[in-house]
């Protein structure tokens, strides 16, 4: 058993002997191994290392013979370079010295058709002036390319008022009534545009233009523009004018057939209210106009009212086109002229259209003031409506024209000025012609009905509802009082109303001092019925009575019982007849009993008078007229009642009673007779 054990690591030790050994063969092989692939690495080294060297021995032999040529090839090449630029400039200042007759048979004939090419030949002979004043000022060249540059500069300025004056046309009438027209039907209004020159014209006129204001150094081009542009822009309204006259005239057309369709009223104004009409009083309707001096001009068979309204009419139209025109104007110069002189060249281009709509505005106005110093003040009733229209194109205008010289702005304010304090003049003076109007006999109408005076005056009242706010607006226009500071609307309506008014009560003051003309009584009450009644029934019959009520609340009712107690003064008028059928003097007597002589004489004497006296009125009244046949009627039938009752009861009086032996010799009419008679009251045809 010992000694096994100690043999175990006798044999541990052999074999872990042999295992290094076997190790360390290894590592001696491989020690081996890599000495060999050292020496042969060295070998490698040593051969590389010579090859390098050879290489770049080579190399420097190569740079040094290749950098001299390249040195000598580089100069060479500069060389070349700079022949060519040499050349190159040679060629191009030679150039110049042959632009003159290069471009000589373009320059000479002109641009027209070829504007591309003839700015570029001008561009050459610009850049040869600036050559010679740069490098040879005192060349004959020079002075040859000038010249020749400045008779470019011309053809350029002649072909520029060539294209203008050659394709500048007056707009067509038709074609501006297109555009200041206004349907009411459509929501959003289409706007019509008006083509002045055609595309390809405009944008040769637009680059000769910017060719004048760049190279040409000349302003000149801008008054030719202005001067044409101008011409064409008052031959647009001339024509607008004309055409609008013949038409009107002719027809009754009062805007282009081409477009009548579309239009339900002219721009700006509304066709004019006629008088209402009253039954019975459409006679009575007579009112003066202006003026004498349209008649002779127009002819007399034109008739004073057509020639009037085509007048202003066409002075309305002519208005809205001007703003329409110049607007338009405005935006073809913004494409033409250069902006800072936009203004100026503009302002000059409208003074004559806008001149000449001036002057035949205050003409207009010298018309209206010559009218009412003859005291024709409906010649007011020209101005309204061109005021009105003004007013509301007021804003359009100022925007227009804005920028343009003070002077050219004030000239509507100016007008609009003098055409309030004219028609407030004509508004005053005619409510003061009413008031003065003299009482005379031979102008009273024989049959007590409407004064020419009441006719007038509530004409013209109604002619101003058109125009209401126009007309307070004038009235307040004179006012001084700090209340009239600051217009409303609402404060010129009480001034209106307040005029109305005056207007009213003086004509209730002439038309009674007028009554007073009449003879009979009767008859002035009749007459005041008549006036009194024919003005409350165009009070109501227009909104004239609600104007009224502004200032007036009661003044309706007043006229009512104005008109009634002429009714009951009126009525008084039968006394004379009806006091005979009475019981005054009347004898008492029993039934049976015999009359005496002097108590028959009285029921005699009552009979006669009352025949005479219904014979008289009859006769007297049956000629005098009540144009209202509401009021014609209800003083008929309450006259006859009380009349027709007073004589019924006297007859059943004296019914039993023997006072003649002739009875029907008093007893002449029986009540239906009587009533008969008083139905024919105011009856002319009876």
């Amino acid at each position: 058993m010992g000694i096994t054990s100690r043999m175990i690591p006798t044999e541990d030790a052999s074999a872990r002997k042999r295992e290094i050994e076997e190790k360390l063969k290894q590592e001696q092989e491989t020690l081996s191994f890599i000495r060999e692939n050292l020496e042969k690495s060295d070998q490698l080294t040593k051969g590389m290392v010579s090859i390098l060297s050879s290489f770049e021995s080579r190399l420097m032999q190569l740079e040094n013979s290749i950098i001299p040529v390249h040195k000598q090839t580089e100069n060479l090449q500069r060389l070349q370079e700079n022949v060519d630029k040499t050349l190159s400039c040679m060629d191009h200042v030679i150039s110049y010295y042959h632009v003159a007759k290069d471009t000589d048979r373009i320059i000479r004939e002109g641009p027209t058709g070829r504007l591309d090419e003839y700015l570029a030949c001008i561009a050459k002979i610009q850049k040869a002036v600036e050559y010679f004043q740069d490098n040879n000022p005192d060349s004959p060249e020079l002075n040859t390319v000038k010249a020749r540059f400045e008779k470019g500069k011309e053809l350029l300025e002649a072909e520029f008022r060539s294209l203008l004056t050659r394709y500048s046309k007056p707009v067509p009438p038709i074609l501006i009534l297109d555009a200041i027209s206004v349907d009411e039907e459509l929501e959003v209004q289409e706007d019509v545009v008006l083509e002045h020159l055609p595309e390809a014209v405009l944008q040769d006129i637009i680059c000769i233009a910017g060719w004048l204001v760049e190279y040409g150094r000349n302003q000149d081009f801008m008054n030719v523009y202005f001067q044409i542009r101008s011409n064409q822009l008052d031959r647009s309204i001339k024509g607008l004018k004309d055409h609008f006259r013949k038409n009107s005239a002719s027809s009754g057309i009062l805007y282009s057939p081409a477009v009548q369709t579309k239009r339900k009223d002219t721009p700006t104004k509304k066709a004019p209210k006629r008088p209402v009409y009253i039954p019975g009083y459409d006679h009575d309707l007579r009112v003066k106009h202006l003026s004498d001096a349209l008649t002779e001009k127009h002819g007399a068979a034109a008739g004073k009212d057509d020639v009037l309204d085509i007048e202003i009419d066409s002075y309305i139209h002519c208005i809205s086109a001007f703003v329409k025109l110049a607007q338009s104007e405005y935006a073809l110069l913004a494409e033409i002229i250069p902006e800072h002189h936009q203004k100026k060249t503009f302002d000059s281009l409208i003074q004559e259209a806008l001149d000449n709509l001036m002057l035949e505005g205050d003409n207009i106005v010298s018309a209206a003031r010559r009218a009412i110093m003859r005291h024709d003040y409906s010649a007011v009733l020209t101005i309204f409506p061109i005021l009105r229209h003004l007013k509301m194109n007021k804003a359009d205008f100022d925007a227009t024209l804005q920028g343009t010289a003070a002077s050219t702005k004030n000239k509507l304010p100016t007008l609009i000025t003098s055409m309030e304090t004219i028609g407030a003049k004509a508004l005053e003076e005619f409510a003061d012609s009413i008031k003065n109007d003299p009482d005379k006999e031979y102008n009273m109408p024989k049959d007590g009905t409407v004064h020419e005076l009441t006719s007038n005056a509530i004409l013209f009242l109604q002619q101003l509802l058109d125009f209401h706010e126009t007309a307070g607006a004038m009235l307040a226009s004179q006012e001084t009082s700090s209340s009239a500071s600051s217009y409303t609307s609402e404060f010129n309506k009480r001034l209106l109303s307040t005029y109305i008014c005056k207007v009213l009560g003086n004509l209730q003051l002439n038309l009674l001092s007028k009554s007073k003309v009449y003879e009979d009584s009767a008859l002035s009450s009749i007459f005041l019925h008549n006036n009194y009644n024919y003005i409350l029934k165009s009070l109501e019959k227009s909104e004239l009575i609600q104007l009224v009520t502004v200032t007036q609340k009661k003044a309706e009712g007043q006229y009512r019982e104005l008109i009634e107690q002429q009714i009951y003064m009126y009525k008084s008028s039968w006394v004379r007849v009806t006091e005979h059928l009475t019981d005054r003097n009347m004898p008492v007597f029993q039934p049976g009993t015999k009359l005496k002589d002097k108590e028959r004489q009285v029921i005699k004497d009552k009979f006669k008078g009352f025949n005479d006296g219904l014979e008289e009125l009859c006769k007297i009244q049956k000629g005098w007229a009540i144009p209202d046949k509401e009021q014609r009627d209800f003083i008929r039938q309450s006259q006859k009642k009380v009349v027709s009752d007073a004589y019924r009861s006297f007859l059943q009086r004296c019914a039993n009673i023997s006072f003649t032996k002739n009875p029907e010799k008093y007893h002449k009419y029986r009540p239906e007779e009587v009533e008969e008679m008083i139905e024919k009251l105011f009856d002319t045809s009876a």
